[in-house]
């Protein structure tokens, strides 16, 4: 089993930054992926970013730019820093690990808010 903790969500004016962090607890030795989604008001759950265990990323074409997945260590905790803020990133952002059969955990989620 895999527990999750995030934490760094907010409060933000348009054009902010924020640093959103996510830390695991008990076995990651089976991760393979790791990740942020993120669940506007009445809308699907989707990807923001993607990060393997061998450190290889990917983005949605959205946030291309402005926003950084980044690791500690094999899958200690994982981070996103959000850049130039805008307010079609409001949702409620969630991190995920993924391991090799596929299993999917989640954190609790955290609250981003942009205003213009």
């Amino acid at each position: 089993q895999v527990q999750l903790v995030e934490s760094g969500g907010g409060l933000v004016q348009s054009g902010g930054s924020l640093r959103l962090s996510c830390v695991s607890s008990g076995s990651t030795l089976s991760i393979t992926h790791m990740g942020w989604y993120r669940q506007a008001p009445g809308k699907e759950r989707d990807v923001v970013a993607t990060i393997t265990r061998t450190g290889t990323t990917s983005y949605t074409d959205s946030v291309k730019g402005r926003f950084t997945i980044s690791k500690d260590g094999a899958a200690n905790a994982i981070y996103l820093q959000m850049n130039n803020l805008k307010p079609e990133d409001t949702a409620v952002y969630y991190c995920n690990y993924q391991n090799v059969i596929r299993q999917n955990y989640w954190g609790q989620g955290t609250q981003v808010t942009v205003s213009s």
